[in-house]
């Protein structure tokens, strides 16, 4: 039976491409949840009868809220949805499959890379047909929505039973829970060489894989370790636990500092790789050598071709404008366009739905192409064995033999977690108003050349986005960017980006925080971080 229930307007804070995050707490409030996905439904037109996709990453909570989703979507007139069995579907997989079947689109339960558990990180998030995550005008609309909703509808009915394949009728809709991996490994057997990669692995080439107690855990047991036969122990923490093990799943090499570890130790395998919470996201290292997310997206497209979902060549590049310039110089000796946006993917969904790029990324070790509209962490730890398979070289050598070929971007991310919002906010004001006066100002050696606050125009749907992030760069190549970041739940964080260009013939094996010790230190300076902030040091360096 359908009930419309009585609510009142929440006039919650304005969901961005990333959904709505807040704590576990609050989105068991009563009606919370059901509020929100209530919006979502109202903010959209013509999907009676329509598929919708759901799944989450497994955190605490994600099968509760799945089974709200699914209840309400029947009520409101969806005619199918369709789950990932357990409730586990990563964003990658989740995008692909709305494309697969030609859903209407998706809603997506995850915080992405934030922590879980009772206590921890929730998130909702809905995905358009294309797969891709909603655009402002949808966005705007949910938002818009929560403030003036009245009611919702659900159905009474008995909760689905996720842990079995089939179809299950629910109201005047079929829910079907579905093997979360099967489509997703059919798509990557289609890009990637599977036969040269299990003879690799064959040959004796040793690889570790860290999925963090996330949700790729499934997926990287049945691809690596199943489709590739790498060897039972190849993949670690491959459960999805609904805390993440008491762990914070995000691949970098402060919460994946284990893997770092191993990497670094005479034991090491050839290759070792991560993800997220929700499979988007990946980290990349091999024996003895850190790949940055810059210089990996950069070596991902030199040797693309490789590949032979894009034998045919790239149609273009697009990067993040925090991520470095290091995919730029790639894109320049192919003789292909590289695209500078803002954060966010849907810049890039735009290019990738025209055609005019084929591989994107961003730094915070997001990296996807055109087989998705999403970034997708397991798909480039297969490209990266595809590119090794073929190469038949170390990634060391791989990567100096890049550095070598187009200079190196010395690149590093300083965050500085739950600041205050609004000193943040004040801190970033008083930096573009300097941008007008900073151009000419010699700090020691550094001379600024250009300073400004980041805006993009959008070459696909003519829109403008404005304050993207402040930018001073240096003569020579040198820069530094102050960006403020919305994916946390509590206060603000502070992303501080800063990268020194050295080209071939150079320097190319200092150690990173050594080749960029003057601009770190002027970073802090010129933002008045430790007086405006009160902290010294950053929370995470990536």
């Amino acid at each position: 039976m359908i009930k419309t229930v009585a609510t009142k307007p929440f006039a919650d804070q304005k969901p961005g491409t990333s959904g709505l995050r807040k704590k576990v707490p609050v989105f068991q409030t009563p009606g919370y949840l059901e509020n929100f996905v209530q919006s979502i439904f109202d903010s959209l037109e013509g999907f009676q009868g329509e598929t919708l996709v759901v799944g989450g990453d497994g955190r605490f909570f994600n099968r509760e809220a799945i089974q709200i989703v699914a209840k309400m979507a029947a009520a409101n007139g969806f005619g199918r949805v369709v789950i990932g069995k357990g409730g586990i579907l990563s964003t990658p997989a989740a995008s692909a499959l709305i494309r697969h079947l030609g859903a209407y689109g998706g809603i997506i339960l995850s915080a992405s890379h934030n922590p879980g558990g009772p206590e921890g990180d929730f998130g909702v998030k809905y995905n358009i047909g294309a797969g891709g995550p909603a655009p402002e005008k949808i966005t705007d609309a949910i938002f818009a929505r929560t403030g003036t909703i009245d009611a919702y509808k659900i159905s009474d009915a008995p909760d689905v039973d996720l842990d079995r394949l089939g179809e299950t009728a629910l109201e005047g809709a079929t829910v079907e829970v579905v093997d979360p991996v099967a489509q997703y490994l059919s798509l990557m057997t289609s890009l990637f060489d599977f036969d040269a990669i299990r003879a690799l692995v064959a040959s004796g080439f040793r690889m570790r894989f860290d999925a963090m107690h996330a949700v790729t855990g499934p997926y990287a047991h049945a691809i690596f370790e199943g489709a590739l036969g790498a060897p039972a122990g190849t993949v670690v923490n491959g459960t999805p636990l609904p805390d993440f093990g008491g762990h914070h799943p995000d691949p970098n090499l402060t919460y994946a500092h284990d893997l770092y570890e191993l990497m670094m130790s005479p034991e090491a395998p050839d290759f070792g790789a991560a993800s997220d919470g929700d499979g988007d996201r990946n980290l990349v290292i091999g024996r003895g050598i850190y790949v940055a997310p810059s210089d990996s997206l950069a070596i991902l497209a030199a040797n693309a071709t490789l590949a032979p979902g894009y034998a045919r060549g790239l149609a273009g590049v697009a990067r993040s404008m925090p991520t470095s310039a290091a995919v730029d110089h790639v894109a320049e000796k192919l003789g292909i366009r590289a695209y500078e946006t803002p954060t966010g993917w849907k810049f890039f969904g735009n290019l990738l739905d025209a055609g005019l790029a084929t591989l994107c990324g961003e730094e915070s070790a997001g990296t996807g192409s055109d087989h998705i509209r999403e970034k997708d962490g397991v798909w480039a730890v297969l490209l990266w064995l595809n590119i090794l398979a073929k190469r038949r070289e170390p990634v060391a050598g791989l990567v100096r033999e890049h550095w070598a070929t187009y200079g190196r971007n010395y690149y590093t991310r300083h965050d500085f977690d739950e600041v205050d919002l609004a000193a943040a906010q004040a801190l970033m004001a008083d930096l573009r108003a300097a941008t007008a006066t900073l151009p000419g100002k010699a700090f020691g050696a550094l001379v600024v050349e250009a300073a400004d606050d980041f805006a993009y125009h959008d070459p696909v749907d003519g829109s403008d986005s404005k304050n993207q992030g402040v930018r001073v760069m240096f003569e020579g190549g040198s820069r530094v960017v102050y960006r403020l970041s919305g994916t946390g739940t509590v206060g603000a964080t502070l992303r501080v980006y800063i990268e020194r260009y050295e080209p071939p013939g150079g320097d190319l094996g200092e150690e990173t925080q050594t080749a960029l010790c003057d601009l770190i230190a002027l970073s802090r300076s010129l933002a008045g971080i430790q007086a405006r902030l009160g902290r010294t040091t950053p929370s995470v360096i990536a």
